[in-house]
């Protein structure tokens, strides 16, 4: 590490640093001890790094001493002091600082920020960024802020932070001083940090991003009134989509705290009556590095003000943060009023749902076997309805799954014909019979009438109020032939309409249904029998097998066995933003021995330009995870939905794209051989065709057959979504196993087979049973995105149980990944497990306690021949050897395998 010298430091004591605290009135309270150094380091502690004091003589009777902070491998280490009891609630401090930076690290200038470090028993810690000035080589600069604390920590820290790594902090003197109970400068009393909100004072803290705006009273001859106050403002003379008005919040808006965002927004002009308006930030990093965080939209109109809200959090330090809104398209206004952005307040914990009689099982249908005609039917639309016998008399295999032996079927079903929209079916109301919460199956046989050309889609539909609800699809292309539809719903807001409709097939088919089944699903059975189906395929027999015995022909009397970890892979999606908050670290690095890159391998954010390449986001997620023996996917290398590929490779010719597709596989195979253990070579094939449809059919087995040649170490993955939960058509596990054998057939080297699961409801015998055909193909199956998505967290908890234990019972499944874990960094709402500011929910603890559950432990007596024999799973293993009173702990790794295994513990 470098240690200044001092040549290094020279310049500094040219300039006699500025005492502030002559510059500050001696009556405000200083809460900092030894402020000035004059007591060398006392009460000042290096936070992970080297500190020193620096003396120069100025006459022969005084001298300027400083603080040189060095060896910092960090932008987050530097100078501390705890301040813990000497805050109160309330009140307002001002920071004055005069510090400066140093180094032969130093390249232009540094930021030196004001934090403090707030830690709670019950919690993580959180960090407030006080201030931050830049600071020029050679020179002083004061660094001036304020913060009041609205909850009482159980320790505050004071710390400087922020250069590079690298650069040393300078520091001649440090102030807080405590003013009282008055509200903080530049903020609200209500706490929004937007100053201005209601244009009271004009335009003042607003400027516009790329076009002009506007205080108005009213606006339209009157008609376009302000929603607060007496002014609004307008964002005119947009001549982009990303232009709007904007206020610059930095030095404001603090390091992973959830801010919620407010605002009524509306458009003008153009002859647009309605328009998508997006609150964004645009966020710069110390490091100089730029991004864009989305916050909210709102569909606006020329109508009405209408509210827009969000929430987001920033992880790292920003040296720049600016709010802004836009959307419309150009020549729109976006009128905006009471904008606010205040620290968001905790949502509380979930309570589990009271759910009385669940009926588990009860067909909700009435009149389902039809003897009493279409007596509780009716038909949607102008259809007609008839009962007519000929139909199946066994339960669709998927309630046959969950359900079990069954009574038969009748034999009838209902006739639909005469239908002029695809929307017509026959439809029953089910609102009173429907129970927040529950999870219902769906299931029945459909058949097509005379002359339908397929290929058709069957779908049952449920209307809640105005709400569609896809409740299972199948795809036809026999008329000839029954088919099963089976899928899922939940309800969990009450509703004041619930109707199910079977619809689908072009106008004019007619078709048949049969033995529908809606019923409620008891999952606690269901886990009963994957337990004893986990042990069953996950574990394997172990024999400890320990050397000879002693000269008193003693063995071991006692073995303690204990797995310290669960081999399994068990992973997460991960965001380059994400690693700057060390929360979210920890909480993987902890629970997570696989990871996945969100974006940042994809094609369109390494080549967002054609030929400016960027990999080093990418490079920084490779790091923690080869610093913290976490293993890689690589996602994706082409991704074939056409709005997903970026336009300069959209406009390309055939030849150039081509060209164009090869220089991709080739810069990033190349790049990161042997780094990435899987590789999704080109996602989504089963919903999009853009590379096969510009380059010909053999396109895809190509890139596989590229892949591999260019990195052999690395599986390559076919991945796909809705392929385990019924309803999509487009990737029922028939088509998926149909596409990857022509793959095979193309001599593309498909090597595992990725289902996404970003599911709703799920059934676990639905799931296995897309498990058990993609299975047939002797292929790995991955969980490669799985979420769960539920507003009530136990709830979730409740399906992330299902489609883990499903996962893992299945001999099929080689490992999981969840598309994330923190709230606002998840690509679905309501689905994340630990929320914002690092509180593990119900759902993450569910997650937890399934690890936990998936660790054998066993201990026993070792037997007359030196072994003692447990079933466990593979993994890491410590085992305590009690010997004369005596203990020895010896590790052990157990391998999958199929074959018992025996592990020597020699003493």
């Amino acid at each position: 590490m470098e240690v200044p010298t001092p040549s290094m430091i020279n310049g500094f004591h040219s300039q006699k640093p500025n005492d502030l605290s002559s510059e500050k009135s001696s009556n405000t309270p200083n809460i900092i001890d030894n402020h000035n150094f004059s007591n060398g380091l006392h009460s000042w502690r290096a936070n992970h790094c080297d500190a020193f004091l620096s003396v120069e003589k100025t006459t022969p009777k005084s001298c300027n001493h400083h603080v040189v902070v060095t060896n910092r491998t960090q932008n987050w280490q530097g100078l501390e002091q705890d301040i813990t009891h000497k805050i109160s609630l309330g009140s307002t401090y001002t920071v004055c600082a005069r510090v400066g930076v140093s180094g032969t690290r130093l390249h232009g200038d540094a930021d030196v920020i004001a934090s403090l470090k707030l830690e709670y028993q019950h919690s993580g810690p959180k960090y407030l960024n006080i201030s931050r000035t830049t600071v020029c080589k050679e020179k002083w600069e004061n660094l001036e802020g304020t913060f009041v604390l609205s909850d009482k920590p159980d320790c505050v820290v004071f710390y400087l932070e922020g250069p590079a790594p690298g650069v040393n902090i300078l520091i001649e003197s440090v102030l807080v001083l405590c003013h009282g109970k008055i509200s903080p400068c530049g903020f609200a009393d209500d706490g929004n940090i937007i100053l201005n909100p209601e244009f009271e004072d004009g335009v003042n803290n607003w400027s516009g991003r790329g076009c002009k705006i506007v205080v108005h009273e009213s606006m339209g001859n009157g008609t376009i009134l302000p929603k607060f106050g007496k002014f609004f403002a307008s964002a005119s003379e947009r001549t982009q989509s990303w232009n709007g008005i904007q206020q610059d919040i930095s030095g404001k808006v603090q390091r992973k705290w959830a801010y919620e965002v407010t605002a009524f927004v509306r458009i003008f002009g153009n002859n647009i009556t309605s328009s998508t308006v997006r609150a964004t930030l645009w966020v710069q990093t110390p490091d100089s590095r730029e991004h864009y965080v989305g916050i909210a939209n709102a569909q606006a109109t020329d109508k009405d003000w209408v509210l827009l809200n969000g929430k987001f959090l920033l992880n790292g330090l920003q040296s720049k943060v600016v709010i802004y809104l836009e959307g419309p398209p150009s020549g729109t206004d976006i009128l905006v009023d009471g904008l606010m952005v205040k620290h968001a307040e905790k949502t509380p914990p979930s309570p589990p749902p009271v759910i009385e009689c669940p009926d588990y099982g009860v067909n909700i249908i009435t009149n389902s076997n039809l003897s009493d005609g279409t007596n509780g039917w009716f038909p949607l639309g102008n259809c007609v309805l008839s009962v007519v016998t000929g139909s199946p008399h066994i339960l669709p295999p998927a309630a046959r799954d969950t359900l079990g032996p069954h009574e038969p079927l009748s034999g009838r079903c209902v006739h639909t014909t005469n239908r002029t929209q695809t929307w017509m079916g026959p439809a029953q109301m089910i609102t009173d019979k429907v129970k927040l919460f529950v999870t219902y199956q769906i299931s029945a046989w459909v058949r097509l009438g005379p002359g339908a050309t397929g290929p058709q889609n069957v779908n049952v539909a449920l209307g809640v109020d105005s709400q569609w609800v896809n409740g299972g699809q199948v795809e036809i292309n026999d008329a000839n032939q029954w088919h099963e539809v089976c899928g899922s719903f939940r309800i969990e807001k009450q509703a004041a309409k619930v109707m199910v409709y079977i619809q689908g097939p072009s106008p004019g088919i007619s078709f048949k249904v049969a033995g529908l089944q809606i019923f409620a699903v008891d999952r606690q059975a269901r886990f009963k029998h994957l337990k004893r189906q986990t042990d069953k395929i996950r574990k394997q027999d172990v024999t400890l097998k320990f050397s000879s015995p002693d000269s008193s022909g003693m063995h071991p009397t006692m073995v303690i066995v204990k797995q310290i970890q669960n081999s399994f892979p068990i992973g997460s999606c991960i965001s380059r933003s994400n690693i700057d908050n060390e929360d979210f670290v920890a909480f993987l690095v902890k629970n997570f021995n696989w990871a996945v890159f969100g974006n940042e391998l994809k094609w369109y954010w390494t080549e967002s330009q054609k030929g400016n390449l960027n990999y080093q986001d990418a490079d920084d997620l490779l790091k923690l995870c080869d610093d913290n023996n976490i293993s890689a996917r690589g996602h994706c290398i082409f991704w074939d939905v056409d709005n997903t590929v970026q336009d300069w490779v959209k406009n390309l010719n055939k030849t150039d794209l081509a060209a164009a597709v090869q220089n991709r596989l080739t810069s990033l195979l190349n790049r990161y051989k042997g780094k990435f253990k899987h590789y999704d070579v080109n996602n989504e094939m089963l919903h999009g065709s853009f590379y096969p449809d510009r380059l010909g059919p053999d396109t895809r087995a190509n890139m596989f057959k590229t892949a591999n040649q260019l990195d052999p170490s690395a599986t390559l993955f076919v991945n796909d979504y809705h392929v385990e939960d019924g309803c999509d058509t487009r990737s029922t596990p028939e088509k998926y196993t149909s596409q990857i054998l022509g793959l095979q057939q193309q001599g593309a080297p498909v090597g595992g087979i990725g289902i996404q699961g970003h599911i709703d409801s799920p059934v676990g015998p639905i799931v296995c049973s897309a498990l058990d055909k993609l299975g047939t193909l002797g292929l790995p199956i991955w969980f490669t995105e799985l979420d769960v998505s539920s507003v009530n967290e136990h709830i979730r908890a409740d399906d992330l149980e299902v489609m883990f234990r499903e996962a893992y019972a299945h001999p099929a499944v080689e490992g999981i990944m969840i598309w994330g874990f923190w709230e606002l960094f998840m690509s679905r709402e309501n689905s994340h497990l630990v929320n914002a500011e690092g509180d593990i929910n119900e759902a993450g603890n569910r997650l937890l306690e399934l690890k936990k559950e998936w660790l054998s432990h066993s201990h026993g007596h070792v037997d007359d021949e030196g072994e003692f024999k447990f079933r466990g799973f593979p993994g890491t293993y410590e085992v305590i050897v009690v010997k004369d009173s005596k203990k020895t702990v010896k590790n052990f790794v157990v391998e999958k395998g199929d074959l018992p295994l025996v592990v020597p513990i020699n003493p």
